[in-house]
């Protein structure tokens, strides 16, 4: 019996096809425009989006920074504004639902905590890097109302307004600016959303939301009011089993969400192994966005972020790569740049 041929793969298609519409052209049987070709070599680039969540380890924004500037790349920071409050002033928070002062990831230790974040907060903008919107204190919000996740976007927008007065410092410059207007974006905690949460975002005017999952990447949702992004399952592992591209997952995946450092290197390089295959497998096919998220946390002796920084070292300045922020993306996306051919 004769095995069938195997089916060739989109890209060698395209290439089959420009090489034959050179023929053509050379032989004088088909007038084809130069500029068509010169089109059918285009592609997109690929665009890589590496976003950080909760934003209040001023070691880890320190570190995030100088990955950014020696990789080329910008990151979005999903913000949560408890740390942008200290202990003492906590009282001033009140989730839907819970009383004032609670958080479920707790509160900036002092004043002086507070305004070295602002640093580098303040750091990470003027360097091209996007501040998005994480919420306040970290509550599963599935269940909440339109009403309650507006109280919350209004606690967050009051908290970065008015973080730097409010401990004791003085805002640089362009701060008010970019408190009222620079804050576009939202990832919910536990990437838990619902119908209140979608017609808050819309009445907010924020323009994406990165809180959905899809089965690998996809191209956003641009139809919706509030753009989406979902965060794409990849392979991982010995038996290629999927998984959110996110730390949190892995580390739940690799180590039960125990911490067990004596493993950091082996877990460090199953996790480099599966970004590595996953950006391979767009950047040689349709090129959809490649979305890989993140935690102030170090997990398991740092794996995940040094799996993230070799990738992003070794991927960042490839051709045709660019490792922007979401917000940056979008604007690509809705320019018809970085889309999929």
């Amino acid at each position: 019996m004769i095995a069938p041929a195997p089916c060739p793969s989109p890209s060698r298609v395209a290439t089959q096809t420009r090489r034959l519409a050179a023929a053509l052209i050379v032989s004088g049987l088909v007038a084809v425009p130069a500029s068509t070709l010169a089109q059918a070599d285009e592609r997109p680039e690929q665009l890589v989006l590496i976003s950080f969540d909760g934003a209040h380890d001023n070691a880890l924004w320190e570190r995030s920074l100088k990955l950014g500037d020696s990789a080329g790349a910008r990151f979005t920071y999903f913000l949560s504004c408890t740390f942008l409050m200290s202990r003492d002033a906590r009282a001033g928070y009140k989730a839907p639902g819970q009383s004032a002062g609670r958080s479920n990831v707790g509160f900036a230790k002092d004043s002086a905590d507070v305004l070295a974040r602002l640093g580098h907060i303040w750091g990470a903008v003027q360097a091209g890097h996007e501040i998005g919107s994480h919420g306040c204190g970290h509550y599963d919000g599935k269940d909440w109302s339109k009403s309650d996740w507006l109280t919350e976007f209004s606690q967050f927008d009051a908290a970065l307004a008015n973080a730097w007065t409010n401990n004791g410092g003085e805002p640089p410059a362009g701060w008010a600016g970019f408190a009222g207007s620079a804050v576009t974006g939202f990832r919910a905690p536990y990437l838990s959303t619902g119908d209140g949460l979608f017609a808050a975002l819309a009445a907010h005017g924020l323009s994406y939301d990165a809180s959905t999952v899809s089965r690998g990447p996809v191209m956003p949702d641009l139809s919706k009011p509030t753009a989406r992004f979902a965060l794409p399952l990849i392979p991982e592992g010995p038996q290629g089993r999927r998984i959110i591209a996110m730390d949190y997952n892995l580390f739940v995946r690799h180590s039960a969400a125990f911490e067990t450092p004596s493993k950091a290197k082996e877990f460090e390089e199953r996790t480099l192994a599966a970004f590595r295959a996953a950006f391979e497998a767009e950047y040689a096919g349709e090129r959809r966005p490649l979305q890989l998220g993140f935690h102030f946390v170090e997990m398991n002796g740092g794996a995940y972020w040094t799996a993230l920084e070799r990738f992003a070292a070794e991927t960042c300045g490839r051709p045709e790569v660019a490792c922007v922020t979401y917000q940056d993306a979008l604007q690509r996306l809705e320019r018809g740049q970085g889309s999929a051919s």
